[in-house]
């Protein structure tokens, strides 16, 4: 009995250690968040001038580095000590791999919006929730780096190739739409902002699904992203048809999203919510 009790009192001591060290770096994490936006200041937007696409946007990023930092609690640690080094060594880590994702998704991703101004300037909630959901793909692909059995090497490898997947899958999506993106989202267009949202989580969860777990060999790991990221590819217009035909009883997605004067919230919902969920069945039928 007493050998439960000590064993029972060191798990909580453990957990109350891993719990304020993750706090600490999710804090850390929230300086970082102000040098992605230098050109406002962050509390005043959201504190002072209550702006709702801050909001969004940092919301999702608070979840993103919440994964990104989760990622070096999860793995095959011998001993407590051990977990507490990986927690001192890529916590911190994911948290600067979040600062270069977003300095890609800036670059490439996102190089239409001019964040600070349609932030801002517009308060415009449906780019806030595009930069939301990118911040949570790119927490997702930072989890699936950093998590289970490798190095700093195989971490910073695996998530470059997750932030180039992300591009193309991106790239890939505004391709096949019978409409302009970036137009209909700085025209306030939020079931489009939601819609690509969708997309965007579902992509980095994938990622996520492809490069997590144990490093086995270079060969297996690479052809095992590449098969799962081409499953990936496919699975997205299969989406949007899945929508049309049996969600939306055969209605056009173009003609609720787009051609009506007040764009349907609910059909972007839906259809962002199913890429999500076809993310998380694709990624379990390849870990079988």
């Amino acid at each position: 009995m007493d050998n439960m009790l000590i064993s029972a009192a060191k798990w909580v001591g453990a957990v109350i250690g891993f719990f304020v060290g993750s706090v600490i770096l999710l804090s850390m994490g929230r300086a970082v968040f102000t040098l992605m936006y230098p050109r406002c200041n962050v509390k005043e937007e959201l504190v002072d001038k209550d702006n709702p696409a801050m909001a969004i946007v940092f919301g999702g990023y608070v979840l993103g580095i919440a994964l990104a930092i989760g990622g070096s609690l999860v793995g095959p640690s011998l001993t407590v000590r051990l977990a507490f080094y990986d927690l001192l060594i890529y916590g911190p880590l994911g948290i600067g791999l979040m600062f270069c994702s977003h300095l890609i998704a800036k670059k490439i991703i996102l190089h239409p919006f001019d964040m600070t101004k349609e932030i801002v300037e517009d308060r415009n909630c449906g780019t806030g929730i595009i930069i939301a959901a990118n911040h949570i793909a790119m927490g997702l692909i930072v989890y699936g780096a950093i998590a289970g059995e490798g190095n700093i090497f195989t971490a910073f490898v695996f998530w470059f190739l997750g932030q180039l997947a992300l591009v193309i899958a991106t790239l890939f999506y505004r391709r096949i739409l019978p409409f302009d993106l970036h137009q209909e989202v700085e025209r306030d267009n939020v079931a489009v902002g939601i819609a690509f949202a969708g997309v965007l989580i579902a992509t980095g969860n994938i990622v996520r699904f492809a490069i997590q777990g144990n490093f086995l060999s270079w060969e297996r790991d690479l052809l095992f992203f590449a098969l799962v990221m081409g499953l990936g590819v496919i699975f997205m217009p299969i989406a949007r048809m899945l929508v049309e035909k049996v969600m939306l009883s055969g209605r056009k997605l173009m003609d609720e999203l787009v051609r009506q004067d007040k764009p349907n919230i609910g059909a972007a919902i839906i259809e962002a919510m199913i890429y999500v969920a076809l993310s998380f069945l694709v990624g379990w039928s390849v870990s079988i």
